[in-house]
Order: C-alpha cells, then structure tokens, then sequence
C-alpha cells in the first residue's frame, strides 16, 4: 500500500534497500568479493527483526539476498519481479536540467520500445508493494535486495522529488539504505548508501565513476 492508503489500522514499515553485491558480469553472479560484502551485509542485519528478504529475479541478486538471509534467523526469502533491473520512469527533454539533459537521454537511449512499456509499470507496482505503512498493528521490516536505479526510484519518491531526479541517485554494492514510512506523516530517509559494515577495501564497488 502507499502513503495515501493507510487506515488508522495501521503501523510502521521500515524498508532495507541494499543494492546487489559487487558481480562478476551484469549477466553473471557474484565474485569472490561480492560473496563477501553480502555475507557481510546479512552480519549487519542480524539483530533487526525482518519478515522477509525481496529480490530481483537477476542470479547477482538472488545470490546476494540468499547469501545475506543465510546470516539471519529463518527469514524467508523471496523473487519479486518489482525488484528487479529496469528503468523506472523515462524522462522527456523538457523535464531535465538543460546542462545534463544530454547526458541523461543518451543512457537512457539504447532502451527498448518493451523496456520503456514495463519499466514503469513495475516501477508503480514497486511504490504499490514496498512503500508505505503497513496495514495492522505490528511493525514491519522487511529487505529488499534490488538495483541501482530502483533503489533511487524509491529514494526520489520518499523525498518528493520530480520523476526524473531517480536519475543521479547512486548506490555502491552492498550499500544500505533505509525509509520509515510511519501513519501520517511524510516518508523518512534514515540512511543513504551506508558502507560501515563493509571493510575499507570492499567499499565503493559499483559507484560510477565522475565523468
């Protein structure tokens, strides 16, 4: 359910957001170190009570959520199309700052006619299953092991922003982000990109480089 839905029936949900460990391929599962980060990623985990642990149905990140929810007690884990690899909402020119308009639309150019039908839809179906409270009187926690540009989807709507502004919001491997939606008040972002369960060396995998 989203913000707009909630009854006076209704309680917190705390989602996790964790994009997929460092891999060895985009078509690949993950390296040595990626295992790592991901092990270490559930460590992280251990002592929040989640219900359940989401991904993608892409190998990199079900192997990151399995390898996570291996360190967690029993939490059962799931494949999710809406929280796969796809481009969320694609912006016209007249949406975009003009400095980097050109930049944003030439990454986005090589999508197919199918990838800008459903890349949408799944993205509304996402804000539908992930955000907002929770129906009932119990608190919710629940992990979502996901990608790159969904990640900032859901990040651009917590905040308000314009549909295009997921563009520019960037996650490392393995990093933690995390939204409480609580009855009747605006969405919070209680953590961005957070690497401190990950050593030194396995930080910062997977962030663009500055252009």
């Amino acid at each position: 359910m989203n913000n707009a839905d909630h009854t006076d029936h209704s309680a917190t949900r705390h989602l996790y957001l964790v994009r997929h460990a460092e891999a060895v391929s985009e078509n690949g599962g993950l390296s040595d170190r990626g295992r790592w980060q991901a092990q270490l990623l559930g460590q992280r985990l251990r002592d929040i009570p989640l219900t359940a642990v989401h991904h993608g149905p892409l190998e990199r990140a079900e192997q990151t959520a399995r390898l996570a929810a291996s360190e967690l007690d029993a939490v059962p884990v799931r494949s999710d199309e809406a929280a796969g690899d796809y481009v969320p909402y694609f912006p016209t020119r007249d949406e975009l700052p003009a400095d980097s308009a050109d930049k944003y639309l030439r990454l986005l150019g090589d999508a197919t006619d199918d990838e800008r039908a459903h890349g949408p839809v799944l993205a509304r179906d996402a804000l539908q299953r992930f955000t907002g409270p929770v129906e009932g009187d119990a608190d919710r926690h629940e992990l979502v092991v996901t990608h790159n540009f969904l990640i900032g989807w859901l990040v651009r709507a917590a905040m308000g922003a314009r549909p295009w502004r997921w563009l520019g919001l960037n996650t490392c491997n393995a990093a933690l982000t995390v939204i409480r939606y609580a009855p009747g008040r605006p969405a919070s972002l209680l953590l961005l990109n957070d690497m401190s369960h990950l050593p030194s060396e396995l930080r910062w995998t997977g962030f663009p480089q500055a252009a």
